[in-house]
């Protein structure tokens, strides 16, 4: 229920366009009782075989049901005796043209004022998930399986829009009609009605527990789909190492497993989704009956009450109105309790925890001036802790290197500077200032991070160097890319720098990739530069000139360089080497050397080989 109430409070965007779908339902639902409820005493009076004797004086008018059809069985004797029958039939035939065409011109304007809630919702669903997921923090990433994310961001969302918000229609108009058509029949008969208001309620107690089985079943579907979209995610990715092993009937066997349980679910879904109209409408049958019956006795009994056959027929007839919307209706609530599963998956990911909280009382730092320090920091991922009490100063201009065997906490202190993790334990310090006390977009804005994976997207090249500066012009798009060796293989392409790069940048080679992801560090201009094994995928010629536009981006600018090929970072001002969360060693390129230790087994390593 409360995944529901919260997709209502989705509507409060859209109280016009709402008021205005309620206020022609209820409309549309006046022309239509009234079409029906007209039809049968004026024919019944139109068609009699005597004269119709006129009274003396107009029936007093009064809202009991008696009075009421007395009044309408004068009203329309007095037309027929002034206009003739054939003439009265005319005119009434005109007047049920017009009824109907205002009935179903008030239909339309429902959904005309329905539409932008319907797809409003939905969008702004969309716009609530993926802002949520641009701001999470990165180890929410390292936990959840990305296929199962991407399953939530579209299959989720779209069973929202296919069952829920489809179903607002029904919700806002079906409740109106009902209540409309039923107030009517107590009006006119409220014995008759009784029965109506006992059977409906035990059609409704059956459906209400197909229909949380219904939303159990929901969930495990979807989430069993986002295990099938995380296998097919794997293989394409893995397509390379798939091929290459000669993978292809075991990776095909994983993924027949789980789409065949997928299938096993959904077929279990359908299956209870399809009792909810055979089982309505079963249902509204056994009532009718029941209604023709006990009906048809108080007509043999009290006839001369009023209640006369033709007013039977319209009671009959008001009734057969209330199935098409309880039965709606009830599909509505399957669709709804099947929505609601999706919704609270989505939930999971809007309601997540965001680790990486702004400042309550920020410290506005715009420029990097003294120097950045690691003091006694501590991290864990989980219970392990790869941080292990480091301690390092970091002052203006100086380039740092990060070395050691893999695992060692390199890339963690990388990602702990711009607060993409937060520390467990010490703290890290810009100019004095504790990082978690700048916000976040100052905080980043002070750096540039180039990483070991190039991460491009599937827009041009000038977009994707833009992405760190979107105001920046053509001319600092073009200088960027000089500086980082990218310009003269841009220029080579036949759209140049409005060249498509592809799906994660698929049409470039490596060595492109990684020069526009420098120019892009390059555009932003930051004080503080992250290097993360920047040419470590790279052959040769590729790395000679990454490195060649690496070294440009790196001057005057504080570094931190994480490297796996030493023979980068020999010029480095300090050389930190890291061993199982800690530091081992640190010094200059010479001084490590002399003493022997893991740095110079590393190098020695790297020579021989």
């Amino acid at each position: 229920m409360k995944s529901f109430v919260q997709i209502l409070k989705l509507l409060k965007n859209y109280k016009p366009q709402i008021a205005g779908n309620v206020f022609f339902n209820i409309l549309s639902t006046i022309f239509s009782i009234f079409s029906l409820t007209a039809v049968a005493p004026f024919l019944t009076i139109l068609f009699a075989p005597d004269d119709i004797a006129l009274p003396a004086t107009v029936p007093e008018f009064s809202l009991d049901s008696t009075d009421v059809l007395g009044f309408m069985n004068y009203q329309f004797a007095s037309f027929i005796h002034t206009y003739g029958k054939e003439q009265a039939l005319i005119y009434f035939c005109i007047f049920i043209v017009i009824i109907f065409f205002l009935k179903n011109i008030t239909s339309y304007f429902t959904l005309y004022f329905i539409a932008p809630v319907r797809v409003g919702v939905v969008r702004d669903l969309r716009e609530s998930m993926h802002r949520k997921l641009l701001f999470l923090h990165l180890g929410y990433y390292s936990d959840e399986r990305k296929g199962d994310l991407i399953s939530r961001a579209t299959s989720d969302v779209n069973e929202v829009e296919n069952s829920i918000i489809s179903s607002l229609e029904m919700v806002f108009r079906d409740p109106i009609l009902i209540i409309a058509y039923l107030s009517t029949m107590i009006f006119m008969n409220w014995k008759l009605t009784i029965f109506v208001l006992v059977l409906l309620p035990l059609s409704g107690i059956f459906i209400s527990k197909i229909g949380k089985s219904l939303k159990g079943a929901s969930n495990q579907g979807q989430s069993k789909l986002g295990e099938v979209l995380s296998v097919f995610e794997e293989s394409l990715s893995g397509m390379r190492i798939i091929q290459a092993f000669n993978a292809q009937d075991n990776t095909q066997k994983r993924f027949d497993t789980t789409n065949n349980a997928y299938h096993r679910l959904m077929v279990k879904l359908y299956r209870k989704q399809y009792l909810a109209s055979p089982l309505t409408e079963i249902l509204s049958s056994i009532t009718l009956a029941v209604l023709i019956y006990y009906g048809g006795l108080l007509v043999f009994e009290a006839s001369k009450e009023g209640f006369t056959g033709a007013f039977f027929v319209t009671f009959i007839v008001i009734f057969s109105q209330i199935i098409a919307p309880a039965k709606s209706f009830s599909q509505a609530y399957f669709k709804i309790q099947k929505g609601i599963a999706s919704v609270e998956r989505i939930n999971k990911v809007l309601h997540a925890e965001e680790l990486i909280r702004e400042p309550k009382n920020p410290i506005h730092l715009k420029e990097f001036k003294d120097d950045l320090r690691f003091e006694n920091i501590r991290f864990k991922y989980g219970n392990n802790e790869v941080i292990s009490g480091i301690n390092l100063n970091i002052k203006k201009g100086e380039k740092i290197a990060l070395v050691g065997p893999s695992g060692g906490g390199k890339s963690t202190i990388a990602n702990l500077v711009p607060r993409f993790y937060d520390v467990s334990a010490g703290r890290i310090a810009i100019d004095g200032v504790d990082i978690k006390e700048i916000p976040l977009k100052e905080l980043r804005d002070l750096f540039g991070v180039v990483t070991q994976e190039s991460i491009l997207f599937n827009d041009t090249i000038a977009n994707n160097i833009r992405l760190s500066r979107p105001e920046a012009t053509d001319a600092q798009v073009y200088e960027a890319a000089k500086i980082a060796n990218a310009y003269d293989f841009i220029s080579a392409f036949e759209l140049g720098f409005e060249t498509n790069v592809g799906d994660s940048g698929n049409k470039l080679s490596g060595g492109q990739k990684q020069r526009i992801s420098i120019a892009r560090a390059v555009l932003k201009n930051p004080p503080f530069l992250i290097l993360d094994e920047a040419t470590s995928a790279l052959d040769t010629e590729s790395e000679r000139l990454v490195q060649d536009a690496i070294n440009k981006l790196m001057e005057n600018r504080t570094s931190l360089v994480i490297a796996h090929r030493l023979s980068t970072i020999q010029h480095a001002d300090k050389i930190v080497v890291l061993e199982g969360g800690k530091i081992s060693e640190m010094g200059r390129h010479e001084e490590l050397l002399q003493r022997g230790g893991t740095y110079k087994k590393l190098f020695d390593l790297q020579s021989f080989q």
